[in-house]
């Protein structure tokens, strides 16, 4: 039988990736994100291409409703989803005080709020069937505080922490929550957020490889997985946690600064 995963933010990048990757392996899709114009391009791709049936829903997941309205219409429309792929979500480079508070507020919405109440929707299903599978998008930024993109940073170390608390909150059933933790990766992420003027971003990874490595995992539900580090950036990773914080806290400063 086919397996049915919701994707959202699945109209470009990692998300986007996932999509095509899960439609590849003959699986039924329902995508989500914003621009419902993408979204239907990707639809047509995807049910041409790989023979498929992908469900389009439009939202904006920076509105609180916009979950509940999602699992209502999925309800409605008998889709039984076998995984859950949280993947949207969005950055801001700059000063805290400098940025705009809105802004900031709907970042923890979607980051954090909207990933948190589909997961939950999403939750009693698997648990009744005593199956499914969840893929949080988080980011190598859960690792450390992140000045000049404080909020991103404590959202996704959010993400992190949440999917393995749940994870292991599920541990006698048959349902896997995997945490995908990329490093910058070439998506339109990087310039939307100011990012890909930072020397973060000087070397990236495809979000092709990233969603593979995301992909496997969720499917061998592996706890967490790294995805896109340079050896560099793999040897910084490992000596954070023994550096002085402020060191750390310095480093990242200068490496998001924009050049």
């Amino acid at each position: 039988m086919k397996k049915i995963a919701l994707i959202t933010g699945a109209s470009t990048g990692i998300g986007k990736e996932l999509a095509k990757i899960h439609a590849e392996k003959g699986g039924d899709l329902v995508i989500v994100a914003r621009s419902e114009d993408k979204l239907k391009a990707l639809q047509t791709e995807l049910e041409t291409t790989h023979k498929v049936n992908v469900t389009v829903i439009a939202k904006d997941l920076m509105d609180p409703t916009a979950t509940q309205e999602i699992y209502d219409e999925i309800k409605t429309a008998n889709i039984k989803i076998d995984y859950l792929i949280n993947n949207a979500g969005f950055g801001g480079l700059g000063r805290f005080d400098q940025q705009d508070l809105q802004t900031s507020l709907h970042m923890i919405q979607l980051n954090i709020s909207a990933l948190t109440a589909l997961s939950h929707h999403f939750l009693q299903d698997f648990i009744a069937r005593n199956e499914g599978k969840i893929l949080n998008v988080s980011s190598t930024a859960s690792f450390m505080p992140g000045p000049l993109q404080a909020v991103y940073f404590a959202t996704k170390a959010y993400v992190t922490f949440f999917s393995n608390a749940i994870a292991e909150e599920l541990h006698n059933t048959n349902i896997t929550v995997t945490n995908l933790m990329p490093g910058a990766t070439a998506t339109e992420f990087a310039s939307t957020s100011g990012m890909d003027k930072t020397a973060m971003f000087d070397k990236t990874v495809s979000a092709r490889s990233v969603a593979e490595d995301g992909y496997k995992a969720m499917l061998k539900g592996s706890l967490d997985v790294i995805s896109g580090l340079t050896f560099s950036q793999k040897i910084m990773m490992k000596m954070i946690p023994f550096m002085p914080k402020k060191m750390v806290l310095k480093r990242i400063r200068k490496m998001q600064t924009a050049s």
